[in-house]
């Protein structure tokens, strides 16, 4: 899954780095060799790099403004209460907010597109249900997200320095030993569970279990989230490397959904960056509780970006 009302500055990255643990035992199961896991973690990697660089990919998040009851104004001007980057015009338009509806109005001779075609103005669909309205001009692009009861319009900017400018992300060293095979143990009767997020709101969430693994003769536990249908497990956890090497409010992980025997594999060799880390403008979930592990979780990515 984003003028923030939070912006992170953890108490961990000021804290003092905890020593480090010895390195994950070898797992009871079979490995693959540790080169096959190499070239496995190399090219998600690249494909990973390629979708954050992608024209509509985070790197040009460039803006988030959240709309108050009635009309905002639109633009590059600097009085615009939803500020555009250049090229887009002083005055582009003006956004309509009547309760948790939104529209768009472009302003005359400024020649806005939504899904390839014209758009004369109207009312624009929100990410609630899935995939917003994205409303077009140039390089320039915009959508609405709800988040609670705010709405919000995320402008991105598919020329962005930070895309221009993105020199990659360093990574630790890919070892067969950060693959760990863990246990979903489901809840005994569905749950939500609160997930935070940097705007200082939780988000309840479905708890698809809990995950049960051990690293170096420890067992630790961690809670995914899922929905039906989802086809995957998604987990925000925090280590404490987050101190030191990687992103201070913590890392996310997808993992495939168990076997019949509930096993699932946790890779943290793609232990990868929230967007929030290239973006002060996005709207990430951070760990819920429980899911901040003690140990140094010495894979995946680490940190990079300014926020």
């Amino acid at each position: 899954m984003s003028t923030l009302a939070l912006v992170l500055s953890l108490a961990l990255q000021a804290s003092p780095p905890a020593k480090p643990l010895p390195k994950p035992a070898a797992q009871a199961e079979k490995k693959a060799p540790s080169e096959d896991v190499a070239a496995a973690t190399q090219a998600w990697h690249a494909e990973r790099l390629k979708h954050l660089q992608s024209p509509d990919g985070w790197l040009t998040l460039v803006g988030l403004t959240w709309l108050k009851e009635g009309e905002q104004t639109a633009g590059s001007a600097p009085d615009s209460a939803v500020p555009l980057p250049s090229p887009a015009p002083a005055q582009a338009g003006t956004f309509v907010r009547k309760g948790n509806s939104v529209s768009f109005q472009p302003a005359p001779g400024v020649a806005f597109t939504l899904e390839g075609k014209p758009f004369t103005g109207g009312a624009l669909k929100t990410d609630e249900q899935g995939a917003p309205d994205v409303v077009r001009l140039g390089t320039v692009s915009f959508q609405i997200i709800l988040r609670k009861d705010r709405l919000g319009v995320r402008v991105k900017d598919s020329e962005a320095a930070a895309r221009k400018q993105f020199h990659g992300i360093p990574m630790y060293p890919a070892s067969a030993d950060w693959k760990v095979e863990a246990k979903l143990v489901p809840d005994d009767k569905p749950r939500m569970i609160s997930v935070p997020t940097v705007l200082g709101h939780a988000e309840e969430m479905k708890s698809a279990g809990t995950l049960v693994f051990t690293v170096a003769g420890k067992e630790y536990r961690l809670t995914p989230v899922g929905e039906e249908g989802d086809g995957e497990l998604f987990i925000v956890f925090g280590d404490e490397t987050n101190r030191d090497t990687t992103y201070g409010a913590g890392r996310f992980l997808e993992a495939p959904l168990p076997d019949k025997d509930g096993r699932v594999v946790l890779d943290f060799n793609r232990a990868y960056n929230p967007p929030c880390a290239f973006s002060r403008f996005a709207t990430c979930p951070l760990p819920p509780r429980g899911n901040r592990l003690h140990l140094r979780v010495e894979a995946g990515e680490k940190r990079a970006g300014e926020h």
